[in-house]
């Protein structure tokens, strides 16, 4: 009874910091709620105000001169970055884990697995400053130019290409940094499938190749979207490699997919500094808002992949049913 107990305590510590710290959030930033409303998320204008004159009073809030705060263009710079590095991850993970997990030998394999799944420790400050030296010119001198060229009929392609730092090159360098989870879990997912499902796909006389795409990967849906969560979840978060490599770009929507952004995560932290020189602590509340809704929109995508993963599961015993 008492190990019962104990467990159910540890089993609990990580909902209950999670509603913590949220509530601590909520508590902190309801002086700028209350005094930013839904503006805050419509508005694309972060202004800090006269922070040498005297407060005023404006809706009984005592704030700087000329202050406002708005943040949709860091709410859309989070979740265009995040989506490109999305998309660029999850192929090239899925590709990797079945290369990994079916195409190399034993031996191989686990000395590969180690390189792939050694990206995950690496701080990503290092990212941050390999993709300022490596990747920023290379997109900025190279890249970028031909992709307005040869695509600059389409919108979001269309010059001007900018100097490198930017939406694509967060993208790109997010998805490096996210690569590693999707592979290693979708990897240990594949090799830990029973032998007798490629046994019996092999012996209705389908390819190496049907056998995983038309027989493994279906099965392991719910493996793949868990880990694109988990990194979708380090992508929304991140910080410092992005504030190095997107231009942290104020008051701004990106027009095209070479512009410079900033991210909530990272502007918190760049941002941080000029917030305390605010004698009201508005600003610094404020940022504590722009937390709160980081930490709504990843439980949001969480609650609608849960969503997803429970409509897949009903659609499957309908199906078996019938």
């Amino acid at each position: 009874m008492r190990f019962k107990t104990w467990l159910a305590i540890v089993a609990g510590a990580l909902p209950a910091s999670l509603v913590l710290v949220v509530a601590f959030l909520a508590i902190y930033a309801w002086p700028a709620i209350r005094f930013n409303g839904f503006d805050f998320v419509v508005s694309d204008t972060w202004n800090l105000g006269n922070l040498y004159a005297n407060p005023v009073t404006v809706a009984g809030m005592a704030i700087q001169p000329g202050a406002h705060y708005g943040i949709l263009f860091l709410v859309v710079g989070t979740l265009l970055s995040t989506l490109i590095a999305l998309v660029i991850a999850v192929p090239v993970g899925v590709g990797a884990a079945i290369f990994l997990a079916e195409a190399v030998p034993g031996r191989l394999r686990l000395w590969l697995s180690f390189f792939v799944e050694l990206l995950a420790a690496i701080p990503s400050v290092v990212f941050g400053l390999w993709g300022y030296v490596v990747v920023i010119p290379f997109l900025g001198h190279h890249l970028f130019p031909l992709l307005a060229r040869t695509l600059g009929f389409i919108p979001i392609f269309a010059g001007p290409s900018g100097s490198g730092y930017g939406l694509l090159t967060s993208g790109v360098v997010l998805s490096l940094m996210i690569v590693p989870l999707i592979v290693a879990t979708l990897r240990d997912a594949l090799v830990n499938q029973p032998a007798a499902v490629r046994e019996a796909a092999t012996a209705l006389g389908t390819t190496r190749f049907e056998v995983v795409a038309k027989v493994m990967l279906p099965s392991l849906s719910k493996v793949l979207v868990g880990a694109s969560i988990l990194a979708l979840g380090r992508a929304l978060g991140e910080t410092m490699a992005v504030l190095m490599v997107s231009g942290n770009a104020l008051n701004y929507l990106p027009q095209n997919i070479y512009a410079p952004i900033s991210t909530m995560a990272a502007f918190i932290v760049s941002q941080l500094d000029s917030a305390l020189q605010d004698p009201t602590g508005m600003a610094v509340r404020s940022l504590a808002e722009i937390a709160l809704v980081l930490s709504f929109i990843s439980l949001l995508i969480n609650a609608l992949a849960r969503l997803l993963l429970a409509f897949e599961d009903r659609s499957s015993r309908v199906a078996g049913v019938v």
